[in-house]
Parts: structure tokens; C-alpha cells; sequence
């Protein structure tokens, strides 16, 4: 399985929307851009396995793997980049400015429940980033 990650990016964060084939999953958030900085930049566009996993924090969530330079990076609830991310991706249900949105949590339900069966099957499941090439976002 792979879920498609279209990114705008925008000096205070960078906004996104994750997809399933053309299923539109929900919104993202992430920091800016800022040359893959460890805690202040976005990762870099590229293709990367993801791993669920669960902590009291979080609650259930993903992890991405071999991620270039950086360690840590999870995809988790967060309605604001600048505040709580440190170089990871929230999903969020409506975006409301750069690297802000809302709904968080609704989010990250919609991405358990369209992995749910893959992971249960033991498919290896991806997240593939990529620049959001048109005007209209």
C-alpha cells in the first residue's frame, strides 16, 4: 500500500494533503522547509515504509523509517507545526493557515482506518512525499 503525501510549502510551514490511490485521506502539517534541519525543517520529499506503533502520548501512530539524516520522525496528532512538531507530519482535518489546521486527532483515525487492513495482513505500506506541482492547492 501507498499513501501520497502533496506538499505546498510556505515559509512558516508547509501544508499538504495525504492520499490513498484518489482518495483524499485528510490535510497535513508540517515546519517549513529549512534544508532538513533535525526539530526545525520538514523531511525531505522521498519514499519511506512506515511502522504503527503506540505510546500513552500519542496514542496509536506511524513512524518513518530510514528517514535521510534524521531519526524520530512520526506521523502524529498536532494542530499547530511551529508549537508541537519537531520535524514530524500531523494530519489534520482542515487546514486553516501554513502549518496550521484542526481536527487533528479525527485525522489520524481516518489514516488507522484505511491502513488497518494492510497492516493486520502484514503488507509493507509507504508514504511517498512529493512537491504539489499546480497552482491551486
Amino acid at each position: 500500500m501507498e499513501l501520497i503525501l502533496h506538499r505546498v510549502y510556505f515559509p512558516t510551514g508547509t501544508n499538504g494533503a495525504i492520499y490513498l490511490a484518489s482518495l483524499k485521506v485528510c490535510n497535513s502539517i508540517e515546519l517549513p522547509w529549512l534544508d532538513n534541519l533535525k526539530q526545525v525543517s520538514c523531511i525531505p520529499e522521498g519514499r519511506y515504509r512506515l511502522e504503527q506503533r503506540s505510546n500513552p502520548h500519542f496514542g496509536w501512530h506511524l513512524h518513518l523509517l530510514d528517514v535521510a539524516g534524521r531519526d524520530g520522525i512520526l506521523i502524529h496528532p498536532a494542530n499547530n507545526a511551529l508549537l508541537e512538531l519537531r520535524g514530524c507530519i500531523a494530519p489534520v482535518s482542515l487546514l486553516t493557515h501554513a502549518g496550521r489546521g484542526t481536527g487533528s486527532r479525527n485525522a489520524m483515525e481516518r489514516i488507522r482506518l484505511v491502513t488497518s487492513k494492510a497492516f493486520a495482513n502484514g503488507e509493507a505500506i509507504f508514504l511517498n512525499i512529493k512537491k504539489y506541482d499546480h497552482e491551486n492547492f
